[in-house]
């Protein structure tokens, strides 16, 4: 049974009133894992360009808060794709101008 499978059973369990709210969350959380139960996307108000943790825009570094990801490893991969057809630096530069800067303390 694939995760999919096991969620759309979930959920047809917890419509029809066999699972209460949290047995369903509990039994969700342990389908697909603590750790990405956990996770939610960044929206585009956690999406900013970091004043502390940078070498050149901060753009790693605000991509690093917003994924929770190292930013070593966004630096690894732009130079990567930097180095395999350019796409890094293009990534990179407009990530730099649609970014917004976080607020200085």
């Amino acid at each position: 049974m694939t995760i999919s499978d096991e969620l759309s059973r979930l959920s047809q369990m917890h419509q029809q009133g066999l699972l209460t709210d949290a047995e369903f969350t509990a039994a969700k959380a342990r389908v697909l894992g603590a750790q990405a139960a956990g996770w939610a996307p960044p929206t585009g108000s956690q999406l900013r360009r970091s004043s502390a943790d940078r070498w050149v825009g901060g753009v790693c570094g605000g991509l690093a808060r917003a994924t929770g990801v190292e930013a070593w490893i966004w630096r690894l991969a732009v130079v990567i794709f930097a180095l395999f057809g350019g796409s890094g630096v293009l990534a990179y530069g407009l990530l730099w101008i649609f970014m917004p800067r976080e607020p200085s303390v």
